[in-house]
């Protein structure tokens, strides 16, 4: 057995277990203890799963004795967002309106990692319904950055990026509605992929804004991205919005060579707010891929500034939509002590909903009100097709786009708390890919002067995410030697 099973990459540890140099109990042990020293500091997890976790590895143990056929994540510690359905195990949003909320069904991305003998170890913290960027909008408590736990690890899948950062777990998921995976694997120094909208069900995805949540993968590697990937992506028809699409073997296709892939540099993206150690790093990591064989081209993105004024119409609006169903009456926080129905309803959100949720709801409610629908959600749809078209229009000159993730490292806890808009320009670089539907990562390209990781943003053509992974690989071996 390895001396700390906790720090290999999922793609290690399944061979060693599948080469019976390790059992699925010592890589579960492991990394619990693990958790036990760090997660105390980083606070990762909302809740633990240890006692099903050592039973599932067990059983798995019982399999391997059968010689029966092992899955492609056999034995892997897997971190799992707290917005993601698990049945039997609380599934909160880090709200204090679902706080004891227990589904009674696996999400769809649930059923698959489990049918491929991932092994759950806990649910992890975030903001509030996804809502935030910094992993501080939580009901229960903030989640620090492992590299400096004075400072934020990006949000809202903040949890599950600092539960890989701090080797909390080999594998873990997030979801992404504005840059929510990229920006805290980029925060974080780790990989985290958005899919093609409609390639990962949502099936027991708790929505926030259900034209623009998509669930991916965050890890220690581009490997276990691919590997991940695989495993979770696929049609379903529970979710309407679920595309049938041929899955590639991401894994098999990742060394392919890049030379003459065709890299565009969207000036927009590197100027105006983009912190310069930043814009310098990107720039570096790209100009490694053109002496790969990758070709750089310079495209215009003319609508990107107009896609956080966007993002933050439409988004809101499709959140007021969907937090309408928690109203104390099915499940969920209900007040007890109000008189009648409007009360109860009334006194069960302002009780239930924290600070940004309930700002949120209330600018959606606005926006789609009598007399305001047109001179703002409809614009906000307007241009959201613009943005969209700018990407169609840049991707018939290359095939994938490169740029920063976050135009700031992390900052620290508390810095922006009180400035809405200003933790809002966070996902300035992150939310044009969602607002388009399109695929993106995030994978390190380096550190700032203060020695706090910098994140390297590849976004493609709908569903063309063998080419993300086979460009972030290539990079990932310039840096490996």
């Amino acid at each position: 057995m390895p001396m700390n099973p906790y720090k290999l990459t999922a793609h290690e540890l399944v061979e060693l277990i599948k080469k019976g140099g390790l059992k699925p109990t010592e890589a579960v042990s492991s990394v619990f203890k693990r958790i036990a020293e760090m997660d105390p500091k980083i606070k990762a997890y909302i809740t633990l799963c240890e006692d099903s976790a050592m039973s599932a590895a067990k059983k798995l143990e019982e399999k391997i004795a059968r010689k029966e056929h092992l899955g492609a994540l056999a034995g892997v510690p897997f971190a799992v967002k707290d917005n993601i359905c698990t049945s039997g195990i609380k599934t909160t949003c880090a709200s204090r309106i679902l706080e004891n909320y227990v589904p009674p069904y696996d999400a769809a991305m649930v059923e698959k990692i489990l049918a491929e003998d991932a092994i759950i170890v806990g649910k992890t913290n975030m903001d509030e319904f996804a809502m935030g960027s910094s992993c501080e909008n939580s009901a229960f408590f903030p989640t620090r950055n492992p590299l400096d736990l004075e400072r934020i690890p990006g949000g809202s899948s903040g949890g599950s990026a600092a539960a890989i950062a701090a080797d909390c777990a080999v594998l873990s998921v997030g979801s992404d509605t504005g840059g929510s995976i990229r920006q805290p694997a980029a925060l974080c120094g780790v990989v985290g992929m958005k899919p093609t909208y409609g390639l990962v069900s949502r099936y027991g995805l708790v929505a926030f804004a259900s034209s623009l949540d998509q669930i991916g993968p965050i890890t220690k590697d581009v490997t276990d991205t691919a590997l991940l990937l695989k495993a979770i992506a696929g049609h379903d028809k529970r979710d309407s919005t679920s595309v049938p699409v041929t899955i590639p073997d991401y894994p098999s296709n990742l060394k392919k060579d890049i030379k003459g892939l065709r890299i565009g540099l969207p000036k927009e993206y590197f100027e105006k707010g983009v912190d310069k150690e930043i814009s310098e790093s990107v720039m570096k990591a790209v100009k490694a891929l053109s002496g790969l064989g990758a070709e750089l081209i310079d495209v215009t993105l003319p609508h990107t500034e107009y896609g956080i004024p966007a993002y933050y119409i439409l988004a809101p609006a499709e959140a007021s939509s969907n937090l309408a169903r928690y109203d104390g009456v099915r499940y969920g926080y209900r007040n007890k002590e109000a008189e009648g129905l409007g009360e109860m309803y009334s006194q069960t959100r302002s009780e239930g909903f924290g600070k940004e949720v309930k700002r949120r709801i209330i600018l959606g409610t606005f926006v789609l009100s009598s007399g305001y629908y047109d001179a703002y959600y409809l614009k906000a749809l307007k241009v959201r097709r613009l943005i969209k078209q700018d990407f169609d229009n840049a991707f018939t000159k290359v095939d994938l786009i490169a740029s920063p993730t976050s135009p700031i490292p992390a900052f620290k806890l508390g810095e922006r708390t009180e400035d809405p808009l200003s933790m809002y320009m966070s996902d300035a670089l992150t939310v044009c890919c969602n607002l388009a539907g399109l695929p993106g990562i995030s994978i390190p390209c380096g550190f700032t002067k203060s020695k706090l990781p910098i994140g390297l943003q590849f976004i493609g053509r709908p569903f063309e995410e063998e080419k993300i992974l086979q460009a972030a690989y290539a990079y990932e071996q310039t840096m490996a030697r």
